[in-house]
């Protein structure tokens, strides 16, 4: 084990990719499980609070700590097993996505859960139930987890396989490695059902291994991983298309998403079957210019998607181009690709909207402004010229873009001073509201961390708050873990 206490060493566990801060005594970084026992066991006595640190690309001060100590699980970076037959991985919390997805497709497999920075722990994606552009087609992180090894705050271990521990109606109950149980009652509210990453997964009868998956370091820390994966798709079609009018961007979408979801559905000859559907607006496309030149000058949106091809290769093809032309995409001025480094170089132009946005908000010294709300599909053209009208209406500076084929966007606020920073968290405020609203979620993918716990309250109300801390407390009766995360300190005390 390493343990570092000088502050000029610690000061990259301090923050994360929101440009959030807070403070730490010390950082502990375990080589093993008997390790994180170690630590967890002498915190719960001492009453210590612990925060896990993934590698710092959250968006909302979950690895953040106010206080306490810091577990860093970097060091915890092994795959364990490999097994071809049964398509499956083990690895431990601390290996880097991107690693792990070259090494599975060198062996001719697949991990489809792609978050934005890939540079991210397999730990921390299974913590908030990451997801990314292909969640259109293969779903989140939670769709891939098999099993997991959890130490809870008081040193025991849970093992846990899907299927083994079934919920019964909203009482849930585990069996540690040594034998001892854990009953407790599950929250009951209903979430939503768009795409959603907000607060602990619940639901009556549930498979009790989806409660650690998305609990964001408030019920234990997770030592070991089991993964399912898929068969490597053979060729992928990929095109980023521009359009001169966004409301045809917006209608490609629409009718693309609904065509893959039938197509898909019905298994038929899967005419339309994308795996994503990404949109960048007006805004987006400006910032990318300066690296992008060949960005048509006259665009207003682009759409970004990708399907596999089998050997219906050219029936796939004239199907998508069809479409783009029902909707006036600039055929001749768009990118396609179905080579493997062509593509790669599509999806640098996806991630670098996201970075260029983080690299301005950094610049100007102010914590990001970003939504990660999503609505039911049948909203989501009118939320969001909703969400647009209201940033425009205050002449703020903004970039839209995301997941629009989950209904998914990413409104970025750019704020240039502290008046416009506080008139952007008021506006951020209200889009989270009108997503409730319409049944929504205030947090898609990200999760709540630190940063949206107010939203979260908006969203599922005091009485729900109340029932995630009390399931927190059988886990955490000392309160040492992830304190602030999902929910305020203050809801462990009622």
């Amino acid at each position: 084990m390493i343990i570092k206490t000088n502050q000029d060493e610690i000061q990259n566990y301090l923050s994360d990719a929101s440009n959030f801060s807070g403070n730490c005594r010390s950082v502990y970084l375990p080589f093993s499980e008997l390790e994180i026992i170690e630590i967890l066991k002498s915190c719960h006595q001492t009453k210590t609070k612990v925060t896990i640190s993934g590698n710092g690309t959250g968006l909302n001060g979950g690895r953040v700590p106010q206080g306490g100590i810091i577990i860093s699980l970097e060091l915890m970076n092994k795959i364990i097993s490999f097994d071809s037959t049964a398509k499956t991985i083990t690895v431990q919390p601390g290996v880097i996505l991107k690693d792990l997805q070259d090494y599975v497709e060198s062996k001719k497999l697949f991990y489809p859960p792609d978050p934005t920075e890939s540079n991210c722990f397999i730990g921390a994606t299974v913590a908030t139930n990451a997801s990314g552009t292909r969640t259109f087609k293969y779903g989140p992180s939670r769709d891939y987890v098999e099993e997991l090894r959890i130490v809870i705050p008081d040193g025991r271990i849970i093992n846990i396989s899907r299927n083994q521990f079934t919920a019964k109606n909203f009482n849930g109950k585990l069996i540690a490695e040594d034998g001892s149980e854990i009953n407790f009652t599950i929250p009951n509210y209903k979430m939503p059902k768009t795409k959603n990453a907000s607060g602990y997964f619940c639901a009556e009868n549930m498979d009790m291994i989806d409660l650690f998956i998305g609990s964001e370091g408030t019920l234990g820390v997770i030592s070991e991983i089991k993964l399912k994966l898929i068969d490597l798709p053979s060729s992928i079609f990929s095109c980023i298309v521009f359009f001169n009018e966004e409301i045809n961007a917006l209608n490609f979408i629409v009718e693309a998403r609904d065509h893959s979801k039938n197509d898909s559905a019905e298994n038929s000859s899967k005419k339309c079957d994308a795996q994503g559907l990404e949109f960048f607006d007006f805004n987006s496309l400006k910032l990318l210019a300066e690296k992008y030149s060949q960005i048509p000058a006259e665009a207003k949106a682009a759409v970004w998607f990708e399907q596999e091809l089998s050997n219906n290769y050219d029936f796939i093809i004239d199907t998508w181009m069809s479409l783009i032309n029902r909707y006036n995409g600039q055929t001749d001025k768009s990118w396609f690709a179905v080579n493997k480094n062509d593509q790669d170089k599509f999806k640098e132009f996806r991630h670098k909207i996201a970075t260029t946005v983080n690299e301005i908000v950094t610049k100007r010294g102010l914590k990001k402004v970003g939504t990660d709300v999503a609505v039911p599909d049948k909203f989501f053209v009118e939320f969001y010229y909703l969400c647009k009208n209201k940033v425009e209406n205050h002449n703020l500076d903004y970039a839209a873009y995301g997941h629009f084929g989950n209904s998914h966007i990413h409104l970025n606020i750019l704020p240039k001073n502290l008046y416009e920073y506080e008139l952007s968290q008021k506006i951020y405020s209200e889009i989270c509201f009108e997503a409730v609203e319409r049944n929504g979620t205030i947090s898609a993918e990200h999760g709540i961390g630190k940063l949206k716990r107010n939203y979260l309250l908006t969203m599922y109300g005091e009485s729900s708050i109340k029932q995630m801390a009390a399931l927190k407390l059988v886990f955490d009766q000392n309160k040492i873990l992830g304190i602030g995360n999902i929910f305020e300190e203050k809801y462990l005390n009622y």
